[in-house]
């Protein structure tokens, strides 16, 4: 599942890495694993796992003071688990990428990893977007 919130300002690195150590926690309770993407004013939230961990999760993030309107952009399923070692984990994001990201269809299943992308399809960007930061043996 993959979300868009904006960031309560200001913000600072240490404070987010507070928040996503928290989440991590949570996360690792209820099996859920992710990644946020931020570009300093919008979170893109991406999150596997098995359902009932997705919503708690992201009930977790509706109720979060961190987070302004979060909403959910879709629930599609890439053809492997693109973070499964990362319970969560930040990566300051390209304002411009991460808007392609956001804007990308996310109602398809997405590729099966090492399948080229699609220029539309959320998933595929998001795996692309991933690539360098991910081990490949872990998005299998």
């Amino acid at each position: 599942m993959a979300f868009l919130s904006k960031a309560v300002q200001p913000w600072n690195p240490a404070n987010l890495d507070a928040v996503v150590d928290e989440a991590a926690a949570f996360n690792r309770e209820v099996g859920v694993a992710g990644v946020l993407l931020f570009d300093g004013v919008h979170f893109l939230q991406y999150l596997e796992g098995p359902e009932a961990g997705l919503d708690v999760a992201f009930a977790r993030v509706q109720r979060s003071p961190h987070h302004l309107g979060p909403q959910e952009l879709g629930r599609g399923r890439p053809g492997g688990r693109l973070v499964p070692d990362w319970p969560m984990r930040w990566l300051l994001a390209d304002p411009t990428q991460l808007r392609r990201v956001i804007n990308a269809d996310w109602s398809a299943e997405g590729p099966v990893w090492g399948e080229r992308p699609s220029s539309d399809d959320a998933l595929g960007l998001l795996q692309a977007y991933l690539k360098p930061f991910v081990s490949t043996q872990s998005l299998t």
